[in-house]
């Protein structure tokens, strides 16, 4: 896995198996993802076929035709991975297909749930858990990392003919699309529009919210074995509270952490987490 990865510093305070099996449902995670954004609009369809088939030689005792699929087909026994989870994120890739705009946040949900909680829900099962509140913990988590790479990414999104934040969203607070195009466009000025800053604003709030429903859901007594868990979305929350200080500029240039502060965040949550719940 690439260090420059926010998932990398989380996956280091693993065992070695769990490790291995975490970075193997990354790369088949991640494969289904490139293969439909990088495929042209016509082949599209064919790639979320091909994958949904790749998904089902995993779990039905088929041999997988892909490097990814091969390295994941043994863990699904060993860690009792939810074949839903998988289909649920082959469907996810496949909303990406065509307009790419949401009209509510409630359509905006689905999307982050099969996308992001789905991935989450493979995870848990490798790390472990014994109360299954640690699965909706995972959810919410889920949810709330899309939120912030929504956020982040608005103009990348916007370059690929993408929008993610919600249509309702944009006309509550009288902004259009060329609002936003018009900020990207204007990079290295700071937001310029207060309609386009109390939009993002709004987004950042939201997310806020799953942040915090995460944080209730979290199973005390599962807590240092969700670590890995807790230091993405630490990570993750310093991206949101970066955004905030600046004024929510996303345009300017792609909001990041630095990788000595990634690496502080890990540390620091590893060692609050291992002395609240007991060495």
């Amino acid at each position: 896995m690439a260090r420059d990865t926010n998932f990398y510093y989380s996956f280091l305070v693993l065992p070695a198996d769990k490790r291995a099996a975490i970075i193997s449902v990354w790369d088949f995670c991640r494969a289904v993802d490139d293969a439909v954004d990088e495929a042209a609009p016509e082949d599209a369809e064919r790639q979320v076929s091909l994958w949904r088939r790749e998904v089902a030689r995993c779990f039905e005792d088929g041999v997988p035709s892909t490097p990814e699929g091969l390295a994941l087909q043994p863990l699904v026994s060993r860690f009792h991975l939810p074949r839903h989870a998988f289909d649920a994120l082959v469907e996810g890739v496949e909303m990406d297909i065509g307009s790419r705009r949401y009209d509510t946040f409630a359509d905006l949900y689905e999307y982050c749930v099969r996308v992001a909680s789905a991935v989450g829900l493979m995870c848990v099962e490798i790390f472990g858990y014994e109360d299954p509140t640690a699965r909706q913990y995972a959810t919410d988590l889920g949810v709330a990392l899309q939120l912030t790479n929504i956020l982040r990414d608005v103009p990348e999104d916007l370059a690929r003919g993408r929008v993610y934040v919600p249509q309702e969203d944009l006309r509550r607070f009288g902004v259009r699309e060329e609002d936003l195009r018009r900020e990207a466009g204007a990079a290295g000025q700071g937001v310029q529009s207060a309609a386009v800053r109390a939009v993002l604003r709004h987004q950042a709030e939201r997310a806020r919210e799953y942040y915090a429903r995460a944080a209730a859901a979290l199973p005390s007594r599962d807590a240092r074995r969700l670590v890995a868990a807790q230091i993405m979305g630490a990570i993750y929350w310093a991206i949101l509270a970066k955004i905030e200080r600046s004024g929510y500029d996303v345009f300017s240039e792609r909001v990041r952490i630095p990788r000595p502060r990634r690496a502080l965040i890990a540390l620091r949550t590893w060692l609050r987490t291992a002395l609240t719940n007991g060495a």
